[in-house]
């Protein structure tokens, strides 16, 4: 197995390929459910990522549900290429909702709410370690708006898969999650 960002990232990209989307469904159910038993839900902010479908990452459509559910503040983000910055909207009924040239799912335009503001943060990736280093696409996204984040925002990444032993190379600037979850476990760094 190897425990390098760059092979990892292939190799988990290819794992997520390999997968039906029925399959995708019912790990994404399976996350939405470990999530009803974790000790977060007493925040107000809560930032969700559209899964780009194309790429099989996890459907939050689930969490959405369950987030509106226990009547919390949903934000998703909208990015620009340019800075690697992300903004974030409020997700309320009126929000168009709009896939860039990436097939990002966006919002058009609606309330916007700043990184400080946000108490816990679903974040995609496609691999992850038993220390809570994490590896998305490598465009830098995620490592700047966590960057922006408040240093007590929890941080819980979604995965289909379980936890790689070690990544080596993890850069000082990289921001661990707290928590990752799978179908099949809830970890805690």
């Amino acid at each position: 197995m190897p425990t390098n960002k760059k092979e990892l990232r292939i190799e988990y990209k290819n794992f997520r390929k390999a997968l039906s989307f029925d399959e995708v469904e019912e790990k994404s159910l399976k996350i939405a459910n470990q999530l009803i038993q974790m000790p977060i839900w007493d925040k107000i902010y809560y930032h969700v990522f559209l899964p780009i479908e194309e790429q099989k990452e996890v459907n939050t459509e689930f969490v959405l549900h369950l987030l509106s559910g226990k009547d919390k503040e949903i934000l998703i983000s909208k990015s620009d290429f340019e800075s690697r910055k992300m903004t974030h909207f409020l997700l309320t009924d009126n929000t168009k909702i709009k896939k860039n040239e990436y097939n990002i799912p966006e919002p058009v335009d609606g309330i916007e709410v700043p990184s400080s503001k946000v108490e816990v943060v679903f974040v995609p990736l496609l691999a992850f370690d038993v220390f809570g280093n994490r590896i998305g696409y490598g465009k830098g996204f995620y490592d700047k708006f966590l960057a922006e984040c408040k240093p007590e925002t929890l941080k819980i990444g979604l995965s289909f898969f379980e936890a790689v032993s070690q990544i080596d190379d993890v850069f000082e600037s990289d921001i661990k999650l707290d928590y990752c979850v799978t179908p099949e476990k809830i970890y805690q760094f």
